[in-house]
């Protein structure tokens, strides 16, 4: 994957709603733009990297690209979860990442209690990586710091 580190931004929006309710853990939804964006060698499959939302401070982040097989979805989408606790909401917030690194290819759940557990994984794994000085060094990245209302799109 030639592309990573991968910068991308958009405004967050609101899709399947399933994050927080059925699963307990809260995603950001790019929108279909952004997802249409992507480079062609990021194939479907779970990343990790960095997050910022509407240009406030940077955090981990996994994030999912793909169709998400348990639940069929019919478009490709692309969602972020924020290791962060956030107050409320931000759709419509403008979200800042670099996807840094791989972590595996998407795949289907035979239950839900599979796909949480499978997630967890992801989460803690993505937690190690990126304490790992050559992922650390992308939370300081200039691409943070640009205006709240700039959607960039590309690679460094």
């Amino acid at each position: 994957m030639r592309s990573l580190p991968y910068f991308c931004g958009g405004q967050v929006v609101q899709v399947f709603s399933r994050g927080s309710k059925q699963l307990g853990i809260s995603t950001a939804n790019f929108t279909e733009q952004v997802v249409d964006n992507l480079p062609a060698d990021i194939s479907t499959g779970i990343y990790y990297g960095w997050a910022s939302v509407g240009g406030a401070d940077v955090h981990k982040m996994v994030v999912s690209i793909g169709w998400n097989p348990y639940y069929k979805n019919l478009k490709k989408s692309m969602e972020a979860h924020i290791m962060h606790t956030f107050k409320e909401d931000f759709y419509g917030e403008i979200l800042n990442v670099a996807i840094v690194g791989y972590l595996r290819p998407e795949k289907n759940f035979d239950s839900l209690e599979s796909l949480i557990s499978a997630i967890q994984g992801d989460i803690e794994e993505a937690k190690k990586r990126l304490d790992l000085p050559e992922h650390l060094k992308i939370k300081d990245d200039h691409f943070f710091q640009v205006s709240k209302g700039n959607i960039m799109n590309g690679h460094q």
